[in-house]
């Protein structure tokens, strides 16, 4: 698919998410998803020291306050934020509940690198969350994919981070009816797959 047609694809499932965000099926749907997220945190998250989410853009569905609990359920687990760099990756940063946060380029709010308070971290889990996202299966193998906002930030960034932590855990969070096949779209060669995808329906993986 060439990019004029990626970029009208993004702009329908921006579209539909906005009117989905709005729609009767919403409350039940996105309760259902944290649902699943919350039963992965139970079942997986005491893995895990630090958690990296998003700050809601778009009617993206906001996982702050199931991350709170999570956080504040046991001693030293940590939640952290992205911060764009210019070179367009991404860096993250402890981030607390209440906490003063500053708009990025974009106007998202971000942590303020300079707060001595909320260091740098290297998160052990990243939550991402997706405009439309796909699958394929290669060696009895499932990969899911994430199409994004077209920036590339989460796959240099995802790049780079599993180099130095191959353990590291990245997981899509999206909707059932956002799922793409062939026809719509196809994971290129510089996209990172994610290691497992959480919709309504559960775990993915």
């Amino acid at each position: 698919m060439h990019g004029n047609s990626v970029k009208t694809l993004r702009q329908e499932l921006l579209k539909q998410r906005k009117d989905f965000a709005v729609g009767a099926n919403y409350s039940q749907a996105s309760a259902a998803l944290i649902a699943s997220l919350n039963n992965f945190l139970v079942k997986e998250g005491a893995a895990f020291r630090s958690i990296a989410l998003y700050w809601p853009i778009q009617d993206e569905i906001d996982l702050r306050p199931a991350l709170s609990i999570w956080a504040k359920s046991a001693i030293g687990r940590l939640l952290a934020l992205p911060v764009a760099r210019p070179d367009k990756h991404l860096d993250f940063y402890e981030w607390q509940e209440g906490d003063s946060l500053v708009p990025s380029e974009y106007g998202i709010p971000e942590p303020d690198p300079s707060n001595i308070a909320r260091p740098a971290i290297h998160p052990d889990c990243i939550l991402i969350p997706c405009v439309g996202w796909s699958s394929s299966t290669a060696n009895d193998k499932t990969y899911y994919w994430r199409l994004g906002y077209g920036g590339g930030y989460f796959d240099r960034t995802l790049s780079t981070l599993r180099q130095k932590n191959p353990n590291l855990i990245c997981i899509g969070i999206g909707f059932d009816w956002q799922k793409l096949d062939d026809s719509q779209w196809a994971a290129q060669t510089h996209d990172e797959p994610l290691d497992f995808l959480i919709t309504e329906s559960g775990l993915l993986r």
